[in-house]
This record gives structure tokens, C-alpha cells and sequence, in this order.
């Protein structure tokens, strides 16, 4: 676990991750709050608020009066579902392949409009981080890789990506990203993937965007 992830994250990561181990099984009730504060070694206040994220995506369900269940459907959970219980490294992961392949193709297949938005959004993302709106700066960095996304050329990708940015969106409030300096230090990183696209550098703009990712950016 990366030390700057929330306690009840981990704890929810832990419990979801012993769910899918048939540890606890699907349609059984889990064990009562001070048996799982002995199991993972954690406080009340804790396994209230991983039960809490559990069940509001649908692995969980609590009933007043009987405890805790595991949900019959868990293993038909949707994929936006899925995405948003798995841990960071995994989201992160899929992240990569996302968008190496997003910016192989946007090299190839960008067109002056796309490029015209790219640049609109990154001086959107300078202007946020100039003033210190937090929000602006998420929302110009989500729009300026989504525009990457379409420069790619293929309508799957697109819309799979775009999909993919509301776990991103909720991926910097959960990595506590204090005010706009996380966008600050990767702002001159995002100017290079932008030139090496419009370049059409292939192998440069991936080497851009792994520093990128590689710092969580």
C-alpha cells in the first residue's frame, strides 16, 4: 500500500480483495464491526466508513437489525462498478495502456482542429494553476487528454477514455493533491506531450507521457 492512501481505502481495498478470495461469500454476512477491528488491526470509525464505500458500489449490503452481507451479485457488478473499487495501482495501470495507445495514434492522426483544442485547454490548465483554482486545473487536465483520446482516431478508445476520466477525476481527490501545485509541476510536461503530438514524434511523446503517469500526473 503507498503510504498516501487513506486508511479506509486500504482497509476497503483489503476487505474487497478477501471478498473475491471467498473469504467472505457471496450471500453470507461478514463478521460484526469489533471482530473485523481485530482483523485488520483498525479502529470503529474505520471499517464504518470501508462498509460505507462497500456498499455504496454494490458489494456490500447492510441491513439494519441482521449485519453486513456480501451481495449476490457481486460478480455482475458493472465495469464502472468495478473501476470503482480497485485500488490505485490497478486504475493507474489501465490508465498507461489507455493512453500509450491514445498518443501513438494522436501522433499520426491529429488534425489542425484537434491541435487548436489541445492548445486551448493547456492554456485553460496554465491559466487555473496561475490563479489557483484547483477545480479549473482538473477540469482543463481531464479535457486536454480526452482531446488526445479523439486525435487518435478511433471512436472505442475515444469513448472508452472518456469513460475512464471519472475514476481519474475522483483518482486526484483521493490522492489528497493539495491545492494547484500537483498541476504546477507537470504543467511543462504537458507542453512537451503537446509538441511532440503535433510533431508527430511517436516514441518522444511516449516517453513524455510516462513521465506523466510514472508521477501520477
Amino acid at each position: 500500500m503507498k503510504t498516501s492512501e487513506k486508511l479506509s481505502d486500504q482497509i476497503t481495498n483489503k476487505i474487497r480483495h478477501d471478498i473475491h478470495l471467498d473469504k467472505y461469500k457471496a450471500g453470507e454476512k461478514i463478521p460484526a464491526e469489533p471482530q473485523l477491528m481485530k482483523l485488520y488491526g483498525v479502529g470503529r470509525s474505520t471499517i464504518r466508513e470501508a462498509i460505507k464505500t462497500l456498499a455504496m458500489t454494490g458489494i456490500l449490503k447492510v441491513q439494519q437489525g441482521s449485519g453486513t452481507f456480501v451481495c449476490d451479485n457481486v460478480e455482475n457488478e458493472t465495469i464502472d462498478q468495478r473501476l470503482r473499487r480497485a485500488d490505485f495501482d490497478e486504475i493507474n495501470a489501465v490508465r498507461k495502456l489507455l493512453e500509450d495507445e491514445m498518443v501513438r495514434l494522436a501522433t499520426k492522426n491529429h488534425t489542425e482542429k484537434d491541435l487548436e483544442d489541445m492548445k486551448q485547454y493547456l492554456e485553460n490548465r496554465r491559466s487555473a494553476i496561475l490563479n489557483g483554482q484547483l477545480r479549473a486545473c482538473v477540469d482543463a487536465d481531464i479535457a486536454f487528454h480526452i482531446t488526445i483520446a479523439r486525435a487518435s482516431s478511433n471512436k472505442v478508445l475515444a469513448d472508452l477514455y472518456q469513460s475512464f476520466t471519472i475514476i481519474i477525476r475522483d483518482l486526484f481527490s483521493k490522492r489528497e493533491i493539495q491545492g494547484v501545485s500537483h498541476f504546477a509541476m507537470s504543467h511543462h510536461l504537458h507542453e512537451q506531450l503537446f509538441e511532440t503530438i503535433k510533431s508527430k514524434k511517436e516514441k518522444s511523446a511516449q516517453k513524455v507521457l510516462e513521465k506523466i503517469i510514472e508521477n501520477n500526473y
